[in-house]
């Protein structure tokens, strides 16, 4: 969920993240909608089941060795599809991708460290305060006010009225790290997406956050990181949260709004709910299933404020909309 990169449907692939291009001329809205909407929320779907299945890795292997299973199997399908190239770059570019690569990482070992203390579905909404957040401030109309009042009154909840009773304090903590680095991760997507053609960017960034997450990985969980089982684990882990949603996400963008996409991704934290009931038996209280819908409202919000300010001021819907994090 969160912010973007290049304005141009060239771009798109530059980080497999969403806000690139409105929706080409000539392409049918309505009923042909329905296909792109299908792979948002199958990618979506695709993106929180692999974090449950991560979940039930992390006995085996740690939660930093999932991470680095993770980033490595991804890394190393990205540099064979995209064969990014790494002569041409000026050392401003690699400087940008460098860090968009240590913000990837960072991100995803705060938020596995999170999901490793705290039910997947609060893990996902703590952490899409970070885009949010981002979003908000980038809008500066007093309207946002409304949604972050609505945000806050979601985490209110999401605490057992405000102590945060129900929840390891350690993995809130985690969780709203995680959804900071997110934010960075945002930044850094949409320059390194103007920076990099297709998705070398992506490539090159995953690269950097795997060879950064491995020592982390080797020191926590070691030979277990060789054993079939667990590899097998973390490659699948890998194809559900990054490969096969991103390329699912990249086909849909082609065919849906930029501004759409944005909403789709709101409804993160209500299919990460559902991830986690359904295969970690994580089950909700009242108050957290409020929580969710109230920082999933806030975030819509926020969402369609920006596209309005965007609309006035002749933006495209790129340079508003939340981009997946890895």
């Amino acid at each position: 969920m969160t912010t973007p990169s290049a304005t141009t449907p060239s771009t798109a692939p530059a980080t497999g993240q969403p806000g690139h291009a409105p929706t080409p001329a000539g392409v049918p809205r309505g009923r042909g909608s329905l296909g792109p909407v299908g792979l948002v929320l199958a990618g979506g779907v695709s993106v929180q089941f692999g974090g449950a299945l991560a979940v039930t890795l992390m006995p085996r292997a740690g939660a930093l060795g999932v991470v680095t299973l993770r980033l490595l199997v991804a890394a190393i399908v990205l540099m064979v599809l995209c064969r990014p190239k790494l002569r041409g770059h000026s050392r401003t570019d690699w400087g940008t991708v460098i860090v968009f690569g240590v913000a990837m990482a960072a991100m995803n070992g705060l938020f596995y460290q999170s999901v490793a203390r705290i039910p997947l579905g609060p893990a996902v909404t703590l952490e899409v305060l970070g885009p949010l957040a981002l979003s908000v401030l980038a809008s500066r109309r007093a309207v946002n006010l409304v949604w972050a009042g609505l945000a806050l009154a979601g985490v209110f909840l999401l605490g057992g009225g405000g102590g945060f009773d129900s929840l390891d304090p350690l993995g809130v903590v985690f969780a709203l790290a995680a959804g900071a680095m997110w934010a960075a991760y945002i930044v850094f997507s949409a320059r390194t997406g103007r920076r990099f053609p297709q998705a070398d960017g992506l490539a090159l960034a995953m690269a950097v956050a795997a060879v950064l997450f491995l020592p982390l990985g080797i020191v926590e969980s070691g030979p277990k990181l060789l054993d079939p089982t667990t590899f097998a684990l973390g490659a699948a882990v890998a194809v559900l949260s990054s490969v096969l949603p991103y390329t699912l996400e990249l086909l849909a963008l082609r065919r849906l709004p930029a501004s759409t996409f944005a909403i789709l991704m709101s409804l993160e934290p209500a299919l990460a709910a559902t991830a986690g009931f359904l295969i970690l038996d994580q089950a909700l209280s009242t108050a957290q299933a409020a929580a969710i819908a109230l920082v999933i409202a806030a975030s819509m919000g926020a969402v369609r404020t920006q596209v309005g300010r965007g609309r006035v001021k002749g933006a495209t819907p790129s340079a508003i909309t939340p981009a997946r994090r890895d």
